[in-house]
C-alpha cells in the first residue's frame, strides 16, 4: 500500500497525491479535502440521568441529530448500564467533537 503525501493544492482543498515520496512510479493526484483519519479508540464520556450511571462510549454508540435550531440539535445514546434511551442537547462545542470523533450525523429538516 502507498502512503498518501499532502501537496499544495487549490481553494477547494489540498491536491492529494497518491504514490512513492520521490516521484517515481505511477500517481493519483486528486482535489478537494484530505480525508482525516479518526482513529478506532475513540471514546465519549457520558451519563445517564435515569440511573446516574457514568461510563465511556465509543464513536459506534451515538448518534448526532443536527436540526434548524439549538433544541432540535441533540445526541442520543442507550445506556450501558440501565438500557435506557438517552437524548441530550448538542452545543456546537459538542458537535465539533462528536463528528471529529466519527459519530454518525443526521440532518433534520422541516416539513413545510
Amino acid at each position: 500500500m502507498n502512503p498518501t503525501y499532502l501537496v499544495p493544492g487549490t481553494a477547494t482543498g489540498p491536491a492529494v497525491r497518491t504514490g512513492p515520496p520521490d516521484g517515481t512510479g505511477p500517481a493519483a493526484v486528486r482535489t478537494g479535502p484530505a480525508p482525516v483519519p479518526v482513529p478506532a479508540a475513540v471514546r465519549f464520556r457520558a451519563g445517564c440521568p435515569d440511573c446516574r450511571g457514568r461510563f465511556e462510549l465509543a464513536a459506534g454508540a451515538l448518534r448526532l441529530a443536527l436540526g434548524a435550531s439549538s433544541r432540535t440539535t441533540f445526541y442520543t445514546f442507550t445506556c450501558p448500564q440501565c438500557s435506557a434511551p438517552v437524548r441530550k442537547p448538542a452545543g456546537e462545542r459538542i458537535i465539533e467533537l462528536l463528528t471529529g470523533g466519527g459519530v454518525r450525523t443526521l440532518r433534520l429538516h422541516a416539513t413545510p
